[in-house]
């Protein structure tokens, strides 16, 4: 195609930012504003949708690849897409349109620049999904920091400014050091083009060091235990919508630098350094589903769940078996698209009672059934029922660490159980038991926004579930050579 496809995806939604920077909406409800961010991203989605259609999933070569001149020789502005690419791309197109409609119920001052600061970040995401240099995946990396640093920190809860630097210097400090790699890889190889240094290689003395420069950057914005806890603060503090795009789409980033770049590039240190891998991500899937089984604020809750499926993600990507990263991908798609959902659903009933707490709830069943039917359906894919996308990725995940590692994999699986128990027990708290407070008769059912968004994440909850067939035929090649070529490189040293 002659048609620069994924410069067009990154550059919409900068184009509908800047319409709504210049456009003064005199109208109290800033309809002009919410129509104008809801049709960028929906046209965005098309285009992505139009994208995998087009996308050949019998290679595994990068495709629509578009190469420009930034800085002569040094930098070039370089994007393409393989089947593992494609799918985040998907996911966070997906993701955003929804957060809009969502802020119909979240967001009461300054709604413009809160849907300037979502279609700058959905730029930012995009960008990070399509770049092959490595300096240009790391500014867009770094920069979508910035408009998530403004949701919280404007948009956020009482504690907003404490959790917006929290956030940024947390992420920001761990990517400090991926930017001396970078720049040392430039000094090694000659280039940052990533398909190039595919080709090259990179000397095995070389790799420890860069793989641990790279690791220092996404074990944070995974983020593994024990770097972690600047992500209950973030949700806890942002709004509805900041916490959604947090969880679904910002997270996925690091996981796909894991697969991207600390196994593409540094195969042979990936080998040493996965025990250390192994280690953390038990740790957290075990150690932080004790901890949200202790929490009393829902979103606590979630955020602590968000950090034990993130550690079945990284335990399946360095276990380096076809149904292992395989497995982490459709896992991350679950994650993105479950827990999105249980954000909103906190959302619902935060915005009618202004309460997180799990202790303000309880016997809500028989007053809103439509809510409590969706969230249902959520809490079941997040603890993996059988039938629901929650469940293939970990059957997956745990599939591949039996084969490499038998005890890790034992240990993980009792992840599963804890998962089970602090989902049902939330559920349990929020949705049966006895009516005690009565203000929650005064509770209404879905309106028509919400009922809208969650139904649209229940379908694909559902659908891959039964059928994630059109997720496997896209990424089954080019996991395959991603493993193929690991292989090779490890045998070559």
């Amino acid at each position: 195609m002659n048609f620069p496809i994924l410069s067009s995806l990154i550059l919409l939604p900068i184009v509908g930012a800047l319409f709504l920077f210049f456009t003064k909406d005199k109208d109290a409800n800033n309809l002009t504003a919410k129509y104008v961010a809801l049709f960028t991203t929906i046209v965005n989605f098309l285009i992505s949708i139009y994208l995998w259609i087009s996308f050949d999933q019998t290679t595994s070569s990068f495709q629509f690849v578009e190469e420009r001149i930034w800085i002569k020789d040094f930098i070039n502005y370089k994007v393409g897409v393989d089947g593992i690419s494609i799918l985040f791309i998907l996911l966070t197109t997906f993701i955003t349109p929804l957060c809009i409609v969502s802020v119909n119920n979240t967001v009461k001052n300054r709604l413009r620049d809160f849907l300037i600061a979502i279609l700058i970040m959905e730029s930012f995401m995009i960008g990070v999904f399509c770049a092959l240099d490595l300096v240009v995946f790391y500014l867009f990396f770094e920069a979508g920091l910035i408009p998530m640093f403004l949701i919280i920190g404007i948009w956020g809860g009482p504690k907003r400014v404490y959790s917006a630097f929290k956030f940024f210097l947390y992420t920001l400090l761990g990517s400090v050091l991926m930017l001396v790699a970078i720049i040392s890889i430039y000094w090694i190889s000659g280039t940052t083009d990533v398909i190039a240094l595919y080709e090259l290689g990179i000397d095995a003395k070389y790799q420890n060091l860069l793989w641990l420069a790279f690791f220092s950057s996404f074990a944070v914005k995974t983020p593994m235990w024990p770097v972690h806890t600047w992500l209950p603060d973030a949700h806890v503090e942002a709004p509805t919508a900041g916490s959604v795009l947090l969880a679904a789409i910002l997270l996925k980033m690091a996981g796909y630098g894991f697969i991207r770049f600390s196994l593409g590039l540094f195969p042979v240190a990936s080998e040493v350094f996965t025990p250390l891998v192994y280690t953390l991500s038990v740790i957290a899937i075990i150690f932080t589903s004790f901890i949200a089984l202790m929490q009393e604020d829902m979103k606590k809750l979630i955020a602590y769940s968000s950090v034990a499926h993130m550690g079945f993600v990284t335990l399946g990507i360095f276990t380096l078996q076809q149904q292992g990263i395989e497995g982490s991908i459709i896992q991350m798609l679950s994650h993105g698209i479950v827990s999105a959902a249980l954000f909103l659903c906190v959302g619902v009933v935060y915005d009618r009672m202004h309460s997180r707490l799990i202790k303000s709830y309880g016997g809500i069943v028989t007053i809103i059934p439509k809510y409590s039917i969706l969230f249902m359906l959520f809490t079941l894919a997040a603890l993996g029922l059988p039938g629901t996308f929650g469940f293939v990725g970990e059957f997956l995940i745990l599939m591949g660490a039996f084969k490499d590692n038998f005890l890790v994999a034992v240990i993980a699986s009792f992840g599963v159980i804890l998962g089970a128990a602090y989902m049902l027990w939330l559920y349990k708290r929020v949705v049966f038991g006895k009516l005690v407070n009565e203000d929650l008769k005064q509770m209404v059912d879905l309106n028509r926004s919400e009922y809208l968004i969650l139904t649209c994440l229940a379908v694909p909850t559902l659908f891959f579930g039964f059928y994630p067939e059109p997720l496997f035929n896209t990424i089954e090649v080019s996991v395959s050579d991603l493993i193929n070529m690991h292989n090779l490189n490890i045998a070559s040293k």
